[in-house]
């Protein structure tokens, strides 16, 4: 499981080899020339002011460039210039007067399996989601929201708290459909409750939409909802006596599971990001 990525073959010959022998190569260490100093390591705190900018968000790295050399750019107040100018990741940096945060923010949608909880680290040894895209970034990225441990779909991991917060709201309107399997049959009546309203903890619970799938048992449901309550799915069908055997959440925002296998993952487009941003 893991990045939907295809593994390169890579080969080295003899003659590579042999290559790396004559360059004064031993035991993978180059030979350092006459009179060259060895390389002070870079310090990881340090980057190009131009890179901070376009990590930031706000425009690309060659943009950053031009915005530079406008002057549109301050360190600790000072408006910098200077091509290659080098900065602290603690420096204030400003753009246009705003504050600028230079850790990239990255997106990645799961297509989460069964029995994995939605927790960073679990004390009980459990399986974790966060930890099937452990490998996707450098940073730490939650989930935006959860689903339980039996809950299986889409989940969306990010750095990005601003957006994590908007999509978490419980009125942001972000819609999400579900795949149900019941342990039994759903009754027509009771399809058509749930359509009308459901009360869970004296709070109606409004249904976009909800039917039976097409060409499947009865027990088998699709149910589009907004709300961002916590198992607010289970609690629904709950309220009418039924159990759910399977929950899988097919649709999440403009997302889907296209092209996305069970336990895989995958980083989110640049019009993906845009279309989810749109969510207030």
């Amino acid at each position: 499981m893991g990045r939907l990525d295809s593994n390169k073959n890579r080969k080295s010959s003899r003659k590579e080899g042999e290559a790396f022998r004559r360059k004064g190569f031993v035991k993978g260490k180059p030979k350092a020339k006459k009179g060259q100093e060895a390389k002070t390591p870079s310090d990881p705190n340090v980057i190009r002011l131009n890179r901070y900018v376009a990590n930031s968000g706000v425009c690309s790295r060659r943009e950053a460039d031009i915005f530079i050399s406008a002057g549109s750019v301050t360190v600790n107040g000072k408006p910098i210039s200077e091509m290659g100018y080098k900065v602290r990741l603690t420096d204030d940096v400003r753009f246009d007067g705003r504050r600028l945060n230079p850790i990239k923010k990255e997106y990645v949608l799961l297509n989460k399996p069964k029995d994995f909880v939605t927790t960073g680290k679990d004390d009980r040894g459990r399986r974790t989601a966060m930890g099937l895209v452990a490998g996707a970034s450098k940073s730490e990225l939650p989930p935006v929201d959860k689903l339980d441990k039996s809950t299986t779909g889409l989940l969306l991991f990010t750095n990005d708290g601003e957006l994590g917060k908007r999509l978490a709201r419980p009125k942001n309107g972000l819609r999400k459909i579900y795949h149900v399997t019941l342990t039994k049959e759903l009754r027509s009546a009771d399809l058509k409750r749930i359509q009308e309203g459901v009360t869970v903890d004296e709070n109606t619970v409004k249904v976009k939409e909800i039917s039976f799938v097409e060409n499947a048992p009865k027990n088998q449901i699709g149910i589009e909802i907004y709300s961002s309550r916590n198992n607010i799915v289970k609690r629904v069908f709950e309220e009418l006596d039924y159990t759910i055997a399977k929950l899988d959440r097919v649709v999440y925002g403009t997302l889907t599971k296209k092209d996305l296998p069970r336990g895989h993952w995958r980083y989110l487009t640049e019009q993906e990001v845009i279309n989810l941003g749109m969510v207030k």
